[in-house]
């Protein structure tokens, strides 16, 4: 009986630090935006700098998810994590003792390192197992700390400095590399797992039959989706800060509940996902959440008065909440198992490059005019992105036929 147990409680302590992981990877993504009026008062830096930072952080990140794939047969998902823990310590240490903004954007790189290695690891781990509820609980994990980020910045401003709040980060990055090498060495089976799912040779899938150009289209088409919806959920979430302070005139203290409450509806959505024992369709969570998506831009653009242009953020994270894990679940079942265990890790970076490049271009467009320009910039993105979706659908179509290709090759669980 002891020994039947093992199996499933491993993979209960997998999928619950799993989730751990992802609360503390959304963590500082809902800091930096509601610290950075405060940051950039200490440094006395332009507002724009904020996508000095981001931009810098997402060298690191699209270059090692590049490499995810490999990097998890040869060391495991659970060692991978440890080394991402421990490198986001090293840079948010450097973020808490910072005398100026230099040694913010000298650190950024390690945070793009490990969130690449962090993001691209689990995601793939987790999308090549076929539970798509665990993937919607991963991303409602990721948002339970972009919501929780908020509020321990806006704390740690009212008490005098917003530098204790990256001490948090650091504290938390330091037990989860700790629990990660933990479960390693309780799991050594993990890497045995992986490199046999790594040597799968046949793939049934419709996809199997297409000519290289056309698979390199829908890679390609693939990764401008997550590039552009990586850009307007990071974009709006980082600089939703700076538009209610600056632009709505609202105080720390509410600009500190706004912000959260985007990256609260963000998170009950996605947790709201997965609750259902039968799953709402990926690509029904996709269509709809990017055409509303265009629609709360539009109100936020409008702006009758600062309580629509407030929940207009919020209907907006509501409806971006299930796209990135829908698309992440469609890989597999539009390309198949075995060329979805790369593709996977190369739409994290392609997301990766897009929530920093794009939130970079909005800080540069917000330094040229005004806080003003976000409202447009972010209703453009909402319409490429409901273009783009339109586009990779028509050349990878969701049939049935692909779904019948997919097979549980995968691990059972990421650890």
């Amino acid at each position: 009986m002891g020994e039947q147990r093992r199996p499933a409680l491993a993979r209960r302590s997998s999928d619950l630090l799993s989730l751990g992981s992802f609360v503390v990877l959304g963590l500082p993504d809902g800091m930096l935006g509601t610290a950075w009026p405060s940051m950039r008062a200490t440094f006395g830096a332009p507002v724009g700098a904020l996508g000095l930072i981001l931009l810098l952080a997402t060298a690191g990140s699209v270059l090692v998810t590049a490499f995810v794939g490999p990097l998890i047969r040869r060391l495991g998902v659970p060692a991978l994590l440890a080394v991402a823990g421990s490198l986001a310590a090293v840079g948010y240490t450097g973020f808490a003792v910072a005398p100026g903004l230099w040694l913010v954007l000298g650190v950024s790189v390690f945070l793009g390192v490990s969130a690449g290695m962090m993001d691209g690891g689990l995601n793939t781990a987790v999308a090549l197992t076929g539970r798509h509820r665990l993937l919607n609980l991963l991303h409602g994990a990721y948002g339970v700390g972009t919501a929780i980020g908020p509020l321990v910045v806006t704390v740690a401003i009212l008490s005098g400095s917003w530098r204790p709040a990256y001490l948090v980060q650091i504290s938390l990055d330091l037990l989860l590399a700790v629990l990660w090498l933990r479960h390693r060495k309780r799991d050594r089976a993990h890497s045995a797992a992986t490199a046999e799912h790594g040597t799968v040779a046949s793939d049934p899938h419709p996809a199997a039959q297409w000519s290289r150009r056309r698979y390199g289209g829908v890679v390609v088409a693939g990764m401008i989706v997550f590039f552009v919806y990586t850009g307007l959920e990071v974009g709006a979430g980082q600089w939703e800060a700076s538009f209610c302070r600056g632009h709505l005139g609202l105080s720390p203290g509410a600009t500190g509940l706004a912000a959260s409450g985007y990256w609260g509806a963000l998170t009950a959505v996605r947790i709201g996902l997965a609750l259902p024992s039968r799953p709402v369709p990926s690509q029904a969570v996709v269509r709809w959440g990017s055409a509303i998506a265009v629609l709360a831009a539009a109100a936020i653009w409008w702006q009758p008065d600062t309580a629509v242009a407030v929940a207009g953020f919020v209907v907006l994270g509501g409806a971006l909440a299930g796209v990135f894990p829908a698309l992440i679940a469609l890989t597999p079942v539009r390309l198949g198992e075995s060329r979805a265990h790369n593709v996977i890790s190369w739409q994290v970076g392609a997301a990766a490059a897009g929530g920093a490049g794009v939130s970079a271009l909005i800080g540069l467009l917000i330094g040229a005019t005004s806080l003003a320009v976000l409202a447009p910039a972010i209703t453009v993105l909402a319409l490429i992105l409901l273009a783009a979706e339109y586009l990779l659908n028509r050349l990878a179509p969701v049939t049935r036929r692909a779904r019948a290709g997919r097979r549980p090759n995968a691990p059972k669980h990421p650890g």
